[in-house]
């Protein structure tokens, strides 16, 4: 997966795997992961799917539908992946938080709902349940912080209530933090989630 890697300045902090929105890239993202914690590692990554020019990290059927095949393969394509450059780059496996938005949030949520060890952590801006027929795993000692509007357009605020319990029914701490904007990520919820991982 073509892809950024940054060495952190602090061997002790985590590694931020960071997640694209839907016609992003692998640069969108790293002022935020440098806003958040300077000192960090970040592997930033590049969805590897493309609709109609822009890279997504899945596909869908259509806005809002996923295409649920589609999002297993690449959940377990970006594990892999993570896994790999772990080795490649040196960095703690099991001292990764993901940082995502939108399509990249969705896909950072499956990761989650399918695999315990994972992530460390995420904070998640703007994502919806990515699979309402899977079982969680445990996810005891897991922090997630999620990032909503009240009238985002692309993801209804049930989603982000629905993901918040589903993951707190699975042991994880979750933090939803709302802003009344719609479904651009805004300078607010990058201070609230910076505030966050600060305490975690």
């Amino acid at each position: 997966m073509k892809h950024i890697f940054q060495p952190g300045s602090n061997p002790a902090k985590p590694t931020f795997l960071v997640l694209h929105g839907t016609g992003g890239n692998e640069n969108d993202l790293l002022p935020i992961a440098a806003h958040i914690d300077p000192e960090a590692s970040v592997l930033s990554v590049r969805g590897n799917v493309s609709e109609n020019g822009m890279p997504r990290f899945f596909k869908r059927l259509s806005e809002g539908v996923f295409d649920m095949e589609d999002l297993k393969v690449r959940t377990e394509e970006l594990n892999d992946f993570v896994n790999k450059a772990a080795k490649e780059h040196g960095f703690d496996r099991s001292n990764v938080i993901a940082i995502g938005y939108s399509n990249g949030a969705n896909i950072a949520a499956n990761l989650l709902f399918t695999d315990a060890d994972a992530l460390k952590g995420a904070i998640l801006h703007h994502p919806m349940v990515p699979n309402r027929e899977t079982a969680l795993p445990d996810l005891s000692g897991v922090g997630v912080f999620i990032a909503a509007g009240t009238n985002d357009p692309i993801c209804p605020a049930e989603e982000s209530t629905d993901l918040e319990q589903l993951l707190k029914n699975a042991g994880a701490n979750v933090k939803l933090h709302w802003e009344s904007y719609g479904h651009q990520l805004t300078m607010p919820e990058v201070e609230a989630a910076k505030a966050w991982y600060d305490n975690l």
